[in-house]
């Protein structure tokens, strides 16, 4: 039996089949607006109600901003970090300001992919993580694309070996279809793909699990949407993007 991880993401672990294998870890693929950060977040404070210790890794935003932006969904993660069971690892600030240098765990520069593990494991190990989330991986190789496929491959290795099941956020640009950067694709265990498309005049949202090692999962894209408290995934909504649109209920 395959171990799993509920994502706590309504809709989305029936799509998967009941949750993502343990130790997988994942590439959360899309373009700006589609909710890649939010889903991060949701996945990280799911896995405290489960009592599962977690890890967000800040590369494009300060912690700051961070926890304003999870307590607008009422995902208040300061109690959990005082108990010792949530941290966010600072790679944005370079501890430059007062209130980063507040900050526990902080990257002293964030482009040193050797300096970011060791904050990484450090901060892993404290609160005995569980699930990481890594807001965005692009972000260490947007510079040298040639390196995406190795920077995976490294951070496989070490959330994988510390039992970490993980999500890594790709930034794509808006009318890319890919994931991120060459080779990642090949690198991670799953990929999610998140898309935001103009039809009609309008914003549509849809997801789809282009890959998930060590389980089955749907092979169609789905309708979600962004609500007050998340992301919501609708399993039975299949969205259709072509030469027409259409949105059909199973």
């Amino acid at each position: 039996m395959v171990e799993r991880v509920k994502t706590g993401i309504p809709g989305l672990d029936e799509i998967l089949k009941g949750g993502i294998p343990r130790r997988n870890v994942v590439l959360l693929s899309g373009g700006p607006g589609t909710g890649k950060s939010i889903f991060s977040y949701q996945y990280l404070w799911s896995g405290l109600q489960l009592d599962e210790p977690g890890v967000f890794v800040a590369l494009e935003e300060h912690p700051v901003q961070i926890r304003i932006n999870m307590a607008q969904f009422g995902w208040d993660i300061r109690g959990y970090e005082r108990e010792g069971r949530f941290a966010i690892v600072d790679a944005f600030t370079s501890g430059i300001g007062e209130a980063a240098r507040r900050e526990k765990y902080v990257v002293p520069d964030p482009e040193d992919i050797g300096s970011l593990v060791d904050v990484l494991k450090e901060a892993i190990r404290d609160v005995g993580a569980q699930r990481v989330a890594v807001d965005s991986v692009s972000t260490l190789y947007l510079a040298k694309p040639v390196l995406a496929r190795r920077t995976v491959m490294l951070l496989k290795r070490v959330l994988s070996g510390l039992g970490t099941t993980s999500i890594l956020v790709s930034q794509v640009s808006v009318t890319e279809r890919g994931f991120g950067g060459p080779g990642v694709e090949h690198a991670a265990d799953g990929i999610i793909r998140l898309d935001l498309d103009e039809v009609d005049g309008q914003l549509v949202r849809s997801l789809i699990v282009w890959k998930m090692r060590g389980t089955a999962h749907s092979m169609r894209r789905h309708l979600f949407d962004i609500t007050s408290k998340g992301i919501v995934v609708y399993p039975d909504k299949i969205v259709k993007i072509g030469r027409g649109f259409s949105v059909e209920t199973t």
